[in-house]
């Protein structure tokens, strides 16, 4: 017969958990902090950055004028890039040889030249084509336009940045028809759709969650980018500053007013891109992040929290 052993367990001794110290993270952020320091001591004691010069012209009527034609020359290059996009991509993806070798060709020359390049190409367009005519092929004119009324530094702007644009978009779009899966197309098309109807309604629909990303950045790319027209005489944020620093050689005043403009439009853009995600979003697999609002709701209620009452006895079950 075995003996039982009847002696207690022994209890084990506490862990004593110690913290892991990261003395690299407080000397960054030391070094964050002092350069932080020296920045803000740096704008408010330097004197050449004359902050005055800054509010007189930050509402001035040149510079807003400048601001307006950035933001057209912006939404209409954008328009052109995109829907030249789509019609380039579909053309790269179609299964007749030449619409695709014509789309690749021109994405493979607005992609291999700088837009810098393209925009003065633009602006000096009378002297490769002189005077444009309508007429009999190699016979009488009728009409005759002189090219430097019909492509105006406006035109040639947004000629030179949207056509460009388009063969970037074109790569976007491509990419994002390429994500959806095969087998919804070949479905929808079981079902009787026309294929102009399917990329319509089934594939695009789908496509945005991975097309809108890299279109906002290519946004906010192209409204700095407007600034390279000022190069072609056109009279946008970029030149607006120029012209009024050129006049009071307050440089750096004025350019520090031009790049605060285009942070403030660039953040309302980068909040346009984050709620636009949010809507194409839906429906994936991946649980949404609360939007900013909703972190500030939700983090308020849970501060202001109001207690339940406690619930109240019952005589007769306490016997």
């Amino acid at each position: 017969m075995t003996d039982i052993d009847t002696t207690e367990p022994v209890r084990p001794e506490t862990i004593k958990a110690v913290p892991v110290r990261h003395p690299g993270r407080w000397v960054s952020a030391a070094i964050v902090l002092v350069l932080a320091a020296m920045l803000v001591h740096m704008l408010f004691t330097n004197p050449n950055l004359d902050w005055s010069t800054f509010g007189k012209y930050f509402f001035d009527g040149g510079i807003l004028k400048g601001l307006v034609a950035t933001l057209e020359l912006t939404v209409i290059a954008m328009a052109i890039g995109i829907v030249g996009g789509v019609v380039l991509a579909l053309m790269r993806l179609s299964s007749n040889p030449m619409l695709s070798s014509a789309a690749w060709l021109y994405i493979w020359f607005f992609r291999g030249t700088p837009v810098l390049v393209q925009l003065i190409f633009w602006f000096n367009i009378k002297a490769l084509f002189g005077d444009i005519s309508i007429g009999i092929p190699f016979g009488p004119t009728f009409i005759t336009w002189d090219v430097n009324s019909l492509v105006t530094t406006f035109v040639a702007a947004i000629l030179g940045l949207g056509l460009n644009e388009a063969a970037y978009m074109s790569e976007v779009v491509r990419a994002g028809i390429l994500s959806v899966d095969e087998g919804q197309t070949e479905a929808a098309q079981a079902l009787g759709m026309r294929r102009l109807k399917v990329m319509r309604r089934i594939v695009l629909p789908q496509a945005m969650r991975v097309i809108i990303p890299p279109t906002g950045n290519e946004t906010i790319s192209m409204l700095k980018t407007t600034s390279l027209a000022s190069t072609v005489a056109f009279t946008e944020l970029l030149k607006a500053g120029e012209d009024i620093f050129n006049a009071n050689y307050r440089t750096i005043p004025l350019l520090i007013v031009v790049s605060v403009w285009y942070i403030i439009v660039t953040s309302v853009l980068s909040v346009g891109q984050y709620y636009l995600e949010r809507y194409y979003g839906r429906g994936s697999s991946r649980e949404l992040p609360p939007t900013p609002l909703q972190r500030l709701l939700r983090r308020n209620l849970t501060t202001f929290h109001v207690r339940p009452p406690m619930p109240m006895r019952n005589p007769e079950g306490d016997r």
